[in-house]
């Protein structure tokens, strides 16, 4: 198990929410990602959480419903242009990750509004879960900014 925590930033969140299946919401059909510009590729798979901190305090969850490599390199098909999203497992069978120029963690609805006691300040990246899931409490305001 390897759940991340991102950091949504303050001019991004009302956007963030609008994109699409947020917390309460049925399941659109549509897959959301949430794009790492790092070439590294984040140690997460599906099946993991990728939390999200926003105004000072986490937010909540989403589980991970895939990993993608998002190449421009036009051996890897690209038009040089339009990216081509390549599926972590593909990558993993025949590394380096040399055409990877981002990373993308997939999710589709199933958002689950949590935090943990006190703030949460935010960070560029993705860092490891360093609370166990047993503090997490239910969040109904995660909407809230202040």
């Amino acid at each position: 198990m390897s759940d991340l925590v991102v950091t949504c930033p303050k001019t991004f969140w009302e956007e963030w929410i609008a994109e699409g299946d947020p917390v309460g919401a049925a399941w659109s059909g549509t897959e959301w990602g949430w794009y790492l510009t790092s070439r590294s590729r984040p140690p997460i798979n599906v099946g993991d959480r990728l939390y999200v901190v926003a105004h000072g305090r986490l937010r909540g969850y989403a589980p991970v419903t895939a990993l993608r490599g998002l190449s421009f390199d036009l051996k890897d098909g690209s038009d040089g242009v339009r990216g081509v999203y390549m599926d972590a497992a593909d990558l993993d069978a025949s590394p380096p990750y040399h055409g990877v120029d981002q990373w993308c963690i997939c999710r589709r609805g199933d958002a689950v509004a949590v935090t943990i006691p006190g703030p949460v300040k935010g960070f560029q990246g993705w860092r490891y879960a360093w609370w166990p899931r047993e503090q997490e409490i239910p969040f109904p305001n995660w909407r809230a900014v202040a």
